[in-house]
């Protein structure tokens, strides 16, 4: 039995064209292949709809023409990108054959082309005996997403982390009795879900680790199905025990930079203890990733815009916040402005600036004061012995000293005027700034060689 697989297909406004022409591709050639049944396992849409949006209506289309060549399932998908109920309309598009929306926890049967449900999670002994009298083509197990807000109701908000995936595996345990019994009467088994598996990698090539995953491998095969279908991460993989499969289709076409592997749907084989799937790749769309550890290099910019063509192009770099004006980001979109896109992304590392390193290890001023001065490239012996008068010497000493030397010498540079308080002999440093005294007065008198003290230094 051949079944076409396609998933999270994330129709939106923002990614309607390549989501569209992707699916639209998917379409066309499952329907040349000859495929039996369509399976979506979830995130049709990219987010809520409104009735009107060009992005529903021309899924809807899709569908649509999709149902008019064989039957199609259709899965709940994440509630962030399905609100529940957002499917429930393509159930009323079908032409020739039937949609069937998988909403909630529950086995459906394949018979003369149209689709049973169970009551339950699982078909009954009554209803599986009148499953088997039907003979099916196959027999879905479909698992969509779980509403883990609605758990943690349950069972808790600490439980509900790691115990979701318990209460999945046990449920996926008694499905695998009711296929194993379907399976002994020669139908092929299939299970359909959205959900990560422990340990699978996402489209940018991340393991998916850790304690809060919906699935494992070990629970998907106790499901006992020929191939195990799966929507949610973007990255087509697959996993292989005893001929049966689980894969992940991967998304329909490439909504992200940096998305690894390729895209496309799946065309599966399926027969009762066996499953075999071909990746058909989509025309999705190229994306140019051009990062730089530093400034971006123009010249290199120019040659990956020449060989570009009309990819979408993402360009990253980073520069120190003092440096971001040195980048010519007008420059960058012109280059690039024969490509279908252009996105740029500047990292600013901001300026770290720190008064002395190590300053903070010393234990004494006089080594803390020298230390700055190793950093500041100061001469650390005239600094040192200025922190030593003011330790020892008498403020009001020293200002008296300073002004008796201006008095007696006010040309001479303020870098001599520093004296000891209590000898008032002079300690000539070498770094306080050059001032000259005024200009004598007509009658040559000097007595004004301290108005420069007492003026307003601001005076324009």
């Amino acid at each position: 039995m051949k079944i076409a697989h396609f998933s999270d297909l994330h129709y939106s406004p923002e990614r309607l064209d390549e989501a569209d022409r992707c699916f639209g591709f998917a379409i066309h050639d499952a329907i040349m292949r000859g495929a039996r049944v369509a399976v979506v396992s979830g995130d049709s849409t990219d987010h809520r709809l409104d009735a009107h949006s060009p992005a529903l209506v021309t899924l809807a289309r899709r569908i649509h023409r999709l149902a008019a060549s064989m039957p199609v399932i259709m899965l709940q998908g994440t509630f962030s990108h399905e609100p529940p109920g957002t499917l429930d309309i393509f159930a009323l598009i079908g032409s020739t054959s039937e949609v069937f929306i998988a909403s909630r926890i529950q086995q459906v049967a394949f018979a003369n082309g149209r689709f049973l449900a169970s009551a339950g999670p699982v078909f009954t002994g009554g209803e599986l005996a009148q499953v088997l009298a039907m003979n099916p083509e196959a027999v879905f197990t479909c698992l969509p997403t779980v509403n883990k807000g609605q758990f943690a109701v349950s069972v808790g908000a600490l439980a509900a982390a790691t115990d979701l995936g318990d209460v999945l595996a046990m449920y996926l345990a008694a499905s695998g009795q009711v296929n194993a019994r379907l399976r002994e009467a020669g139908i092929a088994t299939v299970g359909i879900s959205h959900g990560t598996v422990v340990g699978c990698e996402t489209e940018h090539g991340v393991t998916m680790a850790g304690l809060d995953h919906e699935f494992s491998l070990s629970a998907l095969f106790d499901a006992q199905c020929s191939a195990f279908m799966l929507g949610h991460v973007h990255k087509h993989q697959m996993w292989e025990r005893g001929g049966r499969r689980v894969a992940y289709a991967g998304s329909i076409g490439r909504f992200h930079f940096g998305e690894q592997g390729e895209k496309g749907y799946l065309l599966w084989e399926v027969d009762t203890y066996a499953a075999w799937a071909e990746l058909v790749p989509t025309p999705t769309r190229r994306m140019v990733c051009i990062d730089f550890d530093g400034p971006p290099d123009m010249e290199r910019l120019a040659q990956f815009a020449g060989e570009a063509g009309d990819a979408f192009v993402r360009v990253r770099w980073q520069v120190d916040e003092e440096h971001r004006q040195s980048v010519d980001r007008a420059a960058i979109e012109a280059m690039f402005a024969n490509a279908r896109g252009v996105k740029i992304e500047p990292r600013i590392l901001p300026v770290v600036r720190s008064r002395a390193q190590g300053i903070s290890l010393e234990t004494s001023v006089d080594a803390k004061l020298s230390r700055w001065c190793e950093v500041a490239n100061v001469n650390a012996a005239s600094v040192l012995a200025r922190l030593q008068l003011l330790e020892t010497g008498d403020a009001n000493a020293i200002a008296d000293a300073v002004l008796v030397q201006l008095d007696q010498a006010p040309a001479v540079m303020l870098s001599t005027l520093v004296v000891d308080a209590s000898a008032t002999e002079a300690i000539p440093p070498d770094d306080f700034p050059v001032v000259a005294s005024p200009a004598p007065s007509a009658n040559g008198a000097t007595g004004k060689a301290l108005d420069w003290l007492e003026g307003d230094l601001f005076a324009a």
